[in-house]
């Protein structure tokens, strides 16, 4: 039988850093999910795993014959890879830019032979994908980048799959057709599965064996039901007690806007996006009254991050539609700052984009400056606000390590941090959870509803997770499939 076996291991992360394993035993056919806390090295475990990480002691035995990882740092890599095959026109959606196909990305480097040509169709068929095959893969939202990757992952055939955060991304039905087919890849090919997941309620039913991880060291592992019974204690007493904690001020010198009681904060009116002729956005009247709080919802690929690049100015269509922010109207003159002014932004484009190699301290003071990078004096005043934010993520013995050398879900938080530290007048949040543990979800909420309980903030938010939405959510605007396009449906909530 196929094993995998550690005994008093310990990995090299970095100089400083060791991930260390007590014992580990992964057999044939089981499968098993870890879970820890941001930074706790969910991800570093799936490197070991795979042979990607040097051994420092302890012995180490690997009979599987073909492992695959699939990870948010795999496709932050195509991603980039891919734009920076064309740089001419970033802004062009032509279907001359040059670039792979979705069906290209998902044969990756496999002959090209009509078994493979087969196999990438029955996978895009399972996905749901099969319309995205002929379009340039780095067009595709988040959720349709994920299934992608995971074809492209599963066409190597592999006999231990392991999967980081593969939930992440995807909408309620793409998340219900992976569990079945993860579970169908069990029982039929004789697959071991790994899933590195942050969310306690994402363990599927068929993981029967659960590994948890704290500070970079292997707590315990082994029957799903003995390890998660003490586990889940644990989790909610720190979140409680996490709770307890306030937020730090705004900076006075970037003031909120003062807008009349009666003045749509947001306003659209027969909204239209297009690509290539095809109707992304297509007739939609919405306008955003003060006091009200907005979750946005609806499948990957429906439009609902293209409508949030229309309100922040990211979208060039923007300016050829009906759109008022803050009682001005889109094309009247105004620059992209004063656009980003009075807005705070996380997305997992945003994230994916965010660069430059500076440190996280300087990341959560861009946010006082809507910018990627600090190139502007900064008050001492907001120096000591963005210490308080460090305080608050207990990230203060991190503030001048460099951003891009925290895991993703710590990367995360900065920028969520970064998006509220100046109490902004309008907080677009897309998929902000994405890659958050149990914790940090409840903390980050947490912050949204104090924000805006204790300020004039108003809120966007985007999700998949109907769970995520924070409390003070009034209104919802769905995004509904309705032939090849998409109807609207608008509610009020409470």
């Amino acid at each position: 039988m196929k094993k995998l076996v550690i005994t008093n291991g310990v990995f090299k992360l970095s100089d400083h850093h060791v991930l260390s394993i007590p014992t580990l035993q992964i057999a044939q056919k089981q499968s098993w999910a870890f879970v820890g806390s941001n930074g706790s090295g969910k991800s570093a475990l799936t490197r070991i795993l795979s042979d990607d990480i040097i051994q420092l002691e302890g012995c180490y035995t690997n009979n599987f014959n073909k492992v695959a990882r699939l990870s948010f740092e795999q496709l932050l890599q195509l991603i980039t890879k891919e734009w920076q095959r064309n740089n001419t026109d970033l802004l062009s959606k032509d279907e001359s830019d040059i670039g792979k196909t979705t069906e290209q990305i998902i044969l990756g480097s496999l002959p090209l032979n009509k078994q493979n040509y087969d196999y990438c169709k029955q996978l895009a068929d399972q996905f749901g994908i099969i319309p995205l095959l002929q379009r340039h893969f780095k067009y595709l939202s988040t959720g349709e980048t994920r299934k992608v990757m995971l074809c492209r992952t599963l066409m190597l055939k592999p006999d231990l799959l392991i999967l980081d955060e593969p939930f992440d991304g995807l909408d309620i039905k793409s998340r219900q057709q992976l569990t079945l087919l993860l579970a169908d890849l069990i029982k039929i090919n004789n697959i071991t599965l790994i899933l590195v997941i942050n969310r306690f309620d994402e363990l599927p039913d068929f993981v029967d064996y659960v590994g948890i991880l704290s500070e970079c060291h292997l707590v315990c592992s082994g029957v799903r039901q003995q390890i998660m019974s003490d586990t889940l204690i644990a989790q909610i007493a720190y979140a409680e007690q996490q709770q307890k904690r306030s937020l730090p001020q705004c900076d006075t010198s970037n003031s909120q806007l003062i807008l009349p009681i009666d003045q749509p904060r947001i306003s659209l009116r027969e909204g239209y996006v297009h690509y290539n002729n095809r109707p992304i956005i297509n007739g939609l009247n919405w306008h955003v009254m003060p006091g009200e709080h907005w979750q946005i919802i609806g499948p990957n690929g429906a439009g609902k991050s293209t409508l949030i690049n229309l309100i922040t100015g990211d979208h060039p269509q923007g300016y050829s539609n009906d759109l008022t922010l803050f009682g001005r109207k889109r094309g009247s003159g105004e620059t992209i700052w004063q656009i980003k002014q009075h807005i705070g932004y996380v997305s997992s484009d945003f994230h994916l984009n965010y660069r430059v190699n500076i440190n996280i301290k300087q990341v959560i003071l861009s946010g006082y400056f809507d910018s990627i990078g600090v190139y502007q004096p900064v008050s001492d005043r907001q120096i000591f606000l963005t210490q308080q934010w460090l305080n608050l993520l207990g990230f203060s013995h991190l503030a001048d390590t460099p951003f891009r050398s925290l895991s993703w879900g710590q990367q995360r938080l900065v920028l969520i941090a970064r998006a509220l530290v100046k109490h902004p007048t309008l907080l677009i949040l897309d998929e902000p959870l994405q890659g958050l543990d149990t914790i940090n979800r409840q903390l980050v909420k947490h912050w949204i509803n104090l924000l805006i309980r204790e300020g004039n903030t108003q809120l966007l938010f985007v999700s998949h997770y109907a769970e995520d939405a924070p409390d003070c959510i009034t209104h919802r605007l769905s995004f509904i499939p309705y032939g090849e396009s998409y109807r609207y449906e608008i509610e009020k909530l409470h």
